[in-house]
């Protein structure tokens, strides 16, 4: 690592006749560190004086420029060792053209996939889940929420939420939602999703063990049985650092505009 500092500070005192402040230089210098190669995944950085007195620059500014690398996921700071490189993340790309269970997603790239479960019962329903889902406030509904892992590695955090009528055991499904409804005769055909970007919270940052306010994407589902009656209505977190969502586009012809 020694080496690598070296020329990690080489290029901070070069970059520093830009007139950039100093934290944002320093921040530069360890990504491109990181980027060409020069500091792995998981390799430890000095400490927050050593960098200082080696860069010649003040404690707060060291800080401020690791705080800024931690918050974007390049590195990460762990409680009595120190900060290190952060894992590198393979990303999985998922095309928004099949509607497909996370645990078949998975298992189709060949990955070790489990969930961890974060709740499984039968509540009364929200007014978002009574309006989407179609209930009335003397129904119950099932909701089902699970930390969904890959090789180890959490990457999304699912809750879906259906009529407690399809569902009616939640503490009954096994690895897959999908699976449990296609023995009733209950699985989507189709469904409409709507991804938009969103900052973790503290809670859904911990359990997918980024730092708070990463970027990540907020999905929300509703799916649909043959009849076009709606089946589930789930609402999940991605980590935004692990997953390309892709979907095929076709120009329309002119035959085909104006059919609804």
């Amino acid at each position: 690592m020694s080496d690598a500092a070296d020329q990690i500070f080489a290029t901070l005192k070069q970059a520093s006749q830009s007139g950039a402040p100093l934290y944002l230089q320093l921040r530069k210098s360890i990504e491109d560190a990181v980027n060409r190669g020069l500091i792995g995944p998981g390799d430890a950085l000095p400490s927050e004086r050593d960098i200082a007195t080696k860069a010649d620059i003040s404690r707060v500014t060291v800080r401020k420029a690791v705080q800024d690398l931690v918050k974007g996921g390049i590195l990460v700071q762990r409680h009595g060792s120190g900060t290190f490189v952060a894992p590198r993340m393979e990303r999985v790309e998922q095309s928004l053209s099949r509607l497909t269970s996370f645990t078949e997603d998975m298992a189709r790239r060949g990955m070790a996939v489990r969930s961890a479960w974060l709740d499984r019962g039968l509540y009364a329903p929200s007014p978002d889940e009574m309006m989407v889902l179609g209930l009335s406030s003397s129904e119950l509904v099932a909701r089902v929420a699970r930390l969904r892992i890959a090789n180890d590695t959490p990457l999304a955090i699912e809750r879906a939420s259906l009529s407690a009528s399809v569902l009616s055991d939640p503490a009954g499904i096994g690895s897959s939602l999908y699976a449990a409804l296609q023995l009733t005769g209950n699985r989507p055909v189709r469904a409409v999703q709507r991804i938009s970007a969103a900052n973790l919270g503290d809670s859904d940052a911990r359990l997918l063990e980024v730092p708070p306010g990463i970027a990540g994407l907020h999905i929300e589902r509703i799916s649909y049985l043959a009849s076009g009656k709606v089946i589930e209505f789930t609402r999940s977190i991605y980590r935004g650092d692990a997953y390309d969502f892709v979907a095929e586009l076709r120009l329309t012809g002119p035959s085909e505009e104006g059919r609804p």
